[in-house]
Formats: structure tokens, sequence, C-alpha cells
């Protein structure tokens, strides 16, 4: 039992105690009311996982299931509109349904988030009836990249062109290139609507990029006009992704999803408020921002999951400990609870910046438009990193699982691959990081720069905040850096000057995450009381600060901000906190929360893991029916 998710329970003593102002930091102060319901859903019989026959369920019946946990989430709430409308229970939605089912996450997060969200924050005020919607009568999609555009969404070239007389919009996919790629646009789980990108052509003018309403599918096949194609089989969560085009198909005229960006009149005359069509279409899929927040959430709450089983498999899986000596858990050993410490202070981290980022966004909301683009920046920023460390951890912890961790009743497998799509989706890591990057590289070349220290820092490697000042310089390196290779290439043209300093540019973007996850440790710190927990998030936050600073240790010693001893001495430091924190694993994994209903169903969870793979029929059990009932054993 977690405190902080049940009013009923005491605050707790001891390590329960510690537990739970662990669980607080890594959720909240308000953890009950913003994820207490969805703690309590995926412990319930529909979101369980299913005990399916060898060899396990086909690509198909996992859809069919997560379509039907869709339906089964749409009943529990009470308003489908409520998470629509709130970034935070989008977010949370997000951490704790897509360790359970990643599948589930993606259709439920389109449906939710890019396509109900969009609706209600477009045309504030207009009447467009939503039930259908609200009730699953018809799932939404979302159509916005093609085959040929992708980051470069903005450039579509599917087309909605105004028909005055019959005062609507004809959709339109002029060539292969601009088939709507990858969208969950099948009659798979029910009739299906989509919010479609195309150019808005209005009196023979192109006013950029807009969204419109579109009915795509009814129960079983494409509705007139539309063509929908399975994609090939995608690695990880079987969703129905398919290539969809249009053959001058008719919509009404309030199909399109209008705003300040622009809409059509009722005398057919485009007006907007919004100048350039780059800004109209940025603000036409701004949904797209929260949907990075919820890949960050989906990645965070799968490295939990992920982490937490491979800290339980590891205390109850023994080894031989050598001649006369009885077996011991493999956590035991340095090589295997090195690498999970280093991945508990690792998510830790993700979690904590995970929760900064989404509290700018949230107050950003409300702030003036260069605040909204710097909490942007952080989003972007936040995306990348969390899942890209992500996927470094549950690699970690599926192989400190060794054989069992690739068995697909375990769970890993899905996680593995799950994350893969999390990296890719609401727009590619390395294409948000560039952009983040070069807005970054402006501001640091903008910035006024400090003279270099003239001898060594003094600072102890125990002390958090000299590693926070560490970590401060290490980004200071890297945007200096970028910024003379920029200046080095000050005469060629525009992607010459950026090719020549986007590598340490992103590097330099990578810096600015690892220190915004240190400053979110530093804030969690501060906000504990002196103790046993403090105690616990300081040797992670130190762990996690000492790595990065080891991993930029040459430069930081160039630069006169680490002596040589200092960098002799990270070993030892980095080896005192490891085994600071692996003491600690099994406790720090309980801090995540996990019910104990969603840890039974992954066999490796549980200490009687080789019951998963008894055998009825085998000779253990007929020999033991075969014993006489009165006989001695």
């Amino acid at each position: 039992m977690n405190a902080i998710f049940d009013s009923a329970a005491p605050s707790g003593t001891g390590n329960g105690r510690v537990t739970d102002l662990l669980s607080t930091v890594l959720f909240g102060s308000d953890a009950r009311r913003e994820h207490g319901f969805w703690r309590r859903l995926v412990a319930t019989e529909p979101f369980r996982r299913p005990l399916w026959p060898p060899p396990g369920p086909t690509s198909d019946e996992r859809l069919a299931l997560a379509h039907a946990r869709l339906r089964a989430l749409n009943d529990a709430l009470d308003s489908a509109a409520r998470p629509a409308a709130d970034p935070r229970a989008l977010a949370a939605l997000h951490e704790w349904l897509a360790p359970v089912d990643p599948a589930l996450a993606t259709v439920a997060g389109i449906h939710y988030n890019l396509f109900l969200g969009s609706l209600l924050d477009h045309d504030a005020g207009s009447f467009r009836d939503l039930s259908d919607f609200l009730r699953l009568r018809r799932i939404g999609t979302f159509l916005c990249t093609e085959v040929a555009h992708g980051n470069d969404a903005a450039a579509v070239e599917t087309t909605a062109t105004y028909d005055p007389g019959r005062d609507g919009f004809v959709l339109h996919t002029p060539n292969a290139g601009a088939q709507k790629f990858m969208p969950n646009t099948s009659p798979a789980g029910g009739p299906k609507s989509g919010l479609v990108a195309a150019r808005l052509i209005v009196g023979g003018a192109d006013h950029g990029v807009f969204l419109l309403l579109v009915p795509l599918t009814d129960a079983s096949r494409a509705l007139p006009g539309i063509r929908v194609r399975r994609l090939p089989a995608r690695m990880g969560s079987p969703v129905d992704h398919s290539l969809t085009s249009f053959d001058q198909v008719l919509v009404g005229r309030g199909a399109l999803l209008g705003g300040p960006q622009g809409r059509v009149g009722d005398d057919g005359v485009f007006r907007s408020e919004t100048e350039g069509r780059r800004r109209r279409f940025l603000t036409s899929i701004g949904r797209v921002v929260t949907g990075r927040i919820c890949m960050s959430a989906s990645a965070v709450g799968s490295a939990r999951v992920t982490l937490a089983l491979a800290v339980r498999y590891g205390g109850h899986r023994f080894v031989s400990a050598g001649r006369a000596s009885p077996p011991v858990p493999v956590l035991a050993h340095r090589s295997h609870h090195g690498p999970l410490a280093e991945a508990m202070a690792t998510v830790f981290a993700m979690s904590l910046l995970h929760r900064r980022v989404l509290d700018r966004w949230e107050k950003a909301a409300s702030r003036p438009p260069a605040e909204r683009e710097a909490a942007e920046r952080l989003v972007d920023i936040a995306k990348g990193w969390i899942t890209w460390q992500a996927r470094d951890v549950i690699v970690e912890c599926r192989e400190r699982c060794g054989a069992q961790g690739l068995l697909e009743n375990n769970g890993m497998t899905e996680l593995v691959t799950g994350i893969e799509g999390a990296i890719t989706a609401e727009g590619d890591n390395l294409a948000i990081c560039s952009r983040a990057a070069a807005g970054l590289l402006a501001d640091a070349v903008r910035a006024p720069q400090e003279e270099p220290d003239p001898e060594p820092e003094s600072g102890d490697l125990a002390d958090l905040r000299f590693l926070g000042r560490l970590l401060d310089q290490v980004e200071r390196i890297r945007w200096a850096r970028a910024a003379a290779r920029l200046a080095g290439a000050a005469h060629g043209a525009p992607l010459e000057r950026w090719n020549a300093a986007s590598g340490p540019a992103l590097r330099g973007v990578e810096a600015h995450a690892y220190r915004q996850a240190a400053h979110a440790y530093d804030h969690a710190i501060t906000a504990l009381p002196d103790g046993e927990a403090r105690d616990r998030l300081g040797e992670l936050a130190r762990l996690f600060a000492l790595r990065w600073v080891a991993a930029n240790s040459g430069d930081l010693l160039a630069a006169g901000h680490l002596t040589a001893g200092q960098v002799e001495g990270l070993t030892d430091a980095t080896e005192q906190l490891v085994a600071a924190v692996s003491g600690h694993l099994p406790e720090l994994a309980e801090s995540f929360a996990l019910p104990p209903e969603l840890l039974a169903d992954w066999p490796i969870a549980g200490a009687r893991y080789t019951d998963a793979y008894d055998d009825p029929g085998a000779s253990w059990h007929t020999e033991a029916a075969r014993e006489p009932s009165g006989s001695a054993r």
C-alpha cells in the first residue's frame, strides 16, 4: 500500500515513510488527484495481462484488445472531454497505460489529445456535436504527415479547395507522396473520423495548412472517395497504421477547424488574424506539443516498470556463490546491481524533468509568446532526452533479466519496441532537438562571453552544489564550441553554417537536458525534510551528476574546472555512490507505487516465477500422485 494514493492509509513510519516521501517526489504533492484514477484503473480486470495460449496473440488480437480497453477506459471516465482538456490528465494517462499496453496508449493518445483536444481548442464557443466521439461511437484519429513529408509537415500536399457553389471543401491527394502516412485509419475498432491536415485553397490562393474534420470509415470499410491501405507491420505496438488518400471528397464548410489562424465566412472569404502560413500551421497542430509531453510520460512510466521488474527479478534469481557458499541473489553482484543503480538515478532524473516541464508548460499557457516559445523548446528537449534515456534504461534492464527478459509473457519486449515508437512519434527526436539546438545556439551567440577561470575550481566531488556548477560548465563549453564552429563558417550558405555547428550544438542540447534534470533534482531535495528520504534522493542526484561529469571530465580538466586529482577521484566517488544506492534498490523501486495487481501479471516479478513454467503432466507431479497415501517422506 502507498499512502499518497490511499486516503485511508496512515502516513507511514520507517521505510514506509521513506517510500511515501520518494513517491511524492516522483508524482507530486497532488498525486492522489493527478494519478490516483489511472493507477487504480490499470489494476482492474480489463487492463490485467491476459493469459494467451501458446504461441501467444496475433497482432489483430492485440489490436482488438487495445480497442476493447479504450472503450473500458472511456466508460470509466465521468467525461471523455476531461482528459482532452487537461494536459496533466493526458500525461498521467500515458504514464500508467503505456507500460500496460503501448498500443492502447497510442490509440488513446491520438483520440483524446490529437483529435478531441484539437476539436476543443478550435472554434471555441461554436456548436459542433462531439457526442459520437465522447461516447466512442466513432474513434478519432489524426492525419498530418505524408509519405514524402514527415518532420516538414508544413509542406504537405493534400489540398482542401473551397467550392463556393457547394459551400464546402474538396479534399484531394495529388500524388503518391501526398498519401497520409501512418494514421490509424482502418475500420479496426469501429467507425472512425479524422482530422486531416490539408492546404487550404480559397479563390485560387494557398492560405497554408489547416485541419478539417472528415468521416473516414464505417464499421467495415472506407467511405466513398477515401482509400485506406494497411502498412506493413510496424515494430512494436500492433496499431492499424495505414496509408490514406482522398479522391475529390467533399466536406461541408463547418468541417474546417477555425480560429485566430483563419476561417472561411458565410460570404466564402478567407480571413485570418495570424500572419504567415507557417504560424497558421503551427497554431492548427498545437496539440502536437502536448503529444510530446505524453511521449515523455510514456517513456517515464515504461522505464519505471522495466526497472522495477529487473530489481525484483535480481532479488529472487539465485546463483552459485562458489564452493561451500550458499547461493546468492544475482543482485548481490556489482556487475548486476551497478547498472541498475545507475538506471535508478536516471529514472528519477527522467521523472523529475518530466514534472518540471509539465509544470512550466501549464504555466506558459497564460504567459507572453516568448515564454510560451521557451517552454515549448524545453518540451522538445525533454521529449528527446527522456525517450532516449528510457531506451537505454529499458535495454539495460532487459539484459539484466537474461533470457527471461526476452519472453513476451514477461512484458519487457513490448516496452523495448514501444519506446522506439515514442522516439519517433510527435516529432522525431533528432529533428526537434535540432530545432531546439538552433534556438539555444542563437541565444549563446548573443550572450556575453565569460572570462575563463584562471585556475581550477576547488570543490568536493561529494558536494552537489559543486557538481551542479560543473554541469553548468559542461553546457557552456559545448555552446562555446558550437558558436566557434558557426563563426568559422560565417561566409557559407545557411545549410553549410548549420552543418558546421550542428554536432556540438546537438551535444549542447544534451548538456542542457542534463542540467535541467540536475536542477529538478536540487529542487526536489530542497523540498524534502531532513532524514532518510532526503539522503536517498541526494545519493541518486550525486550519482546522476557524477556520471555526467565523468563523461565530460576531459573537457572540464582542459578548461580548468577540474584538477587532475579530482578527475582521478571520480571513479572512487562514483563507486561509493553505486554501493550506497544499490543497497536501497528494492526500497527505491517500491516508491514507483506500482499496484500489486499490475506486478502480479508479470511472472518475472514474483519470487515463484518458476511456477509459470511448471508442467502439470511432468514426472515430478505424476510421481507425487503415485506415492502411497500414508508413506513417509
